[in-house]
């Protein structure tokens, strides 16, 4: 069996059946989520780990500056410690590059990588370089906190629950993918305000998404397509299936929902925030209800 035929999900639950059996009483969230969550000896917030990549030719082409390379980078691990509600505090780069790129590029990747990170007050510590024939890769490791009544990941989501986006969806693949922000500001206010029950983010669309979510929480879901708040210039299509948003998709109590869109509107006058559904009892019959969003090792290079 080859990767093209598992795709990404198959294959992390096949590597996770692998992998040693841990301690569930240290672990908040593990494999699967968005971020590790981990408790430590005599620790009074819970520990978040996160690794994330960035591939020329998968997470953007040669041609992009590498400014906004070294930005995207940083910000792609830092947009699941928003997932998670967690504060980032340092980082790890590991650089992989063939031996012919310009040390003027990789110097202005760094600057972008130092730039986002100083966006949230992340130290960047150390890493590793590394040649290759193929093309340029960076990984960035994230470790940070949360606090334990504050943790979020997808495994909390109750039938009933409303669901809610932030921002727009689709159209990200232009522009948008190289220069957003992590919504960590918007998901700290959300757990000291509210309790949310199951939250990530949007980056491989919401139609590989949010299944992941009712997944991990053991239910189904209901979409209201036609409320989806689309990008402008997108389609709801694009904002189904494109991917690259890194927006906030979470879980909350309807009464809780209706008390969120108040606040919400208050705080955050210039980011929309839309019920976009709900999460229902999950059925043995039940089938896809969306378009499928970006599934790694199963879309055309």
């Amino acid at each position: 069996m080859k990767l093209g035929s598992l795709g990404e999900d198959l294959l992390l639950d096949q590597i996770a059946r692998d992998l040693p059996r841990a301690d569930n009483r240290k672990i908040f969230a593990g494999v699967g989520d968005d971020c590790a969550i981990v408790q430590m000896a005599d620790a009074q917030n819970l520990v978040v780990l996160k690794t994330d990549c960035v591939v020329e030719g998968v997470h953007f082409l040669r041609k992009a500056k590498a400014l906004h390379v070294g930005w995207k980078a940083m910000m792609r691990p830092l947009s699941d410690f928003a997932a998670a509600s967690a504060v980032p505090r340092f980082a790890l780069i590991t650089l992989i590059a063939p031996q012919k790129t310009d040390v003027a590029w990789i110097r202005e990747l760094y600057r972008g990588l130092r730039k986002s990170a100083d966006h949230f007050d992340v130290s960047i510590v150390g890493g590793e370089t590394s040649s290759t024939p193929g093309p340029i890769a960076v990984s960035v490791s994230v470790i940070g906190f949360v606090e334990r009544n504050r943790a979020a990941s997808r495994r909390g989501g109750k039938p009933g629950d409303a669901l809610f986006v932030t921002g727009r969806l689709g159209g990200a693949v232009r522009q948008k993918h190289l220069k957003f922000v992590p919504r960590i500001v918007e998901s700290r206010w959300l757990t000291k305000n509210f309790f949310i029950h199951a939250m990530m983010d949007l980056s491989d669309g919401l139609g590989a998404d949010l299944p992941r979510l009712a997944h991990a929480s053991k239910v189904g879901f209901n979409i209201d397509v036609e409320n989806l708040p689309v990008a402008r210039g997108a389609d709801v299509s694009a904002a189904i299936s494109e991917g690259e948003d890194y927006e906030l998709l979470f879980a909350i109590s309807p009464r809780n929902g209706i008390h969120l869109a108040r606040a919400w509107r208050r705080e955050f006058p210039k980011l929309s925030l839309t019920r976009i559904g709900s999460l229902s009892q999950k059925s043995k019959s039940e089938k896809r209800k969306l378009p499928l969003g970006y599934i790694h090792f199963q879309q055309p290079l």
